[in-house]
């Protein structure tokens, strides 16, 4: 039972995590000119126009269930339409950059309240906790994983917008098997190597918050 709860505190947590990973860049959109998301009723925190049952529960929770080290997880790509955007390549860069970054906020303020939850006894909750290191773990490796390079990934568009033209036009193509080089990448292991680095990079800079 107790570990049945864990799982539903995981997936939630996760759920609600990157519920607001797809509002940021919705909304960061929205401020460059882009109104779709908004028009698609995209810029709500409700899970419901959000959630992919495949991505938002049925993968992690099988990560979960079955012992990955990690756990990854998505919402319904939100829309975004380019075409509204003054600088082509900066705000596709903003715009995904907002996903990750807003992970990484997520991770914080739950490492301060998880801070603040210690520092008087009254307020202490093993549920709320637990909830808020999940909170802390779970957005940072949501942030981390959203940072690599490989389309369709918000890391490969950020990269896209740093490359020369040609060789991003070129990158762009490698989006239709991204997916594929991604699942390589998790069997073999190579996947956790990359992601080890950065995970533990933005961990230590929460811890030394805390």
């Amino acid at each position: 039972m107790e570990d049945l709860i864990k799982i539903l505190i995981q997936i939630a947590v996760l759920i609600f995590a990157v519920i607001v990973h797809e509002v940021a860049h919705g909304f960061v959109a929205y401020k460059l000119g882009d109104p779709t998301a908004k028009y698609s009723g995209r810029l709500t925190l409700n899970p419901i126009p959000h959630i992919d049952p495949f991505m938002s529960i049925l993968l992690p929770a099988l990560m979960i269930v079955t012992g990955m080290p990690f756990i990854i997880g998505g919402a319904k790509p939100v829309p975004v339409n380019p075409i509204y955007f003054q600088n082509h390549k900066r705000d596709v860069m903003l715009v995904s950059a907002a996903g990750p970054l807003s992970n990484i906020l997520l991770a914080i303020i739950s490492a301060l309240l998880l801070k603040f939850l210690f520092m008087f006894e009254f307020l202490r909750s093993v549920g709320l906790s637990l909830v808020l290191g999940y909170s802390v773990l779970i957005n940072i490796i949501l942030a981390t994983f959203n940072l690599i390079p490989i389309p369709p990934l918000d890391g490969s568009k950020i990269l896209m917008g740093l490359l020369p033209d040609e060789l991003a036009y070129k990158f762009a193509k490698l989006e239709p098997y991204g997916f594929f080089i991604i699942l390589i990448l998790l069997m073999t292991g190579i996947l956790q190597l990359f992601l080890s680095p950065i995970f533990y990079l933005l961990k230590n800079i929460i811890t030394i918050i805390m």
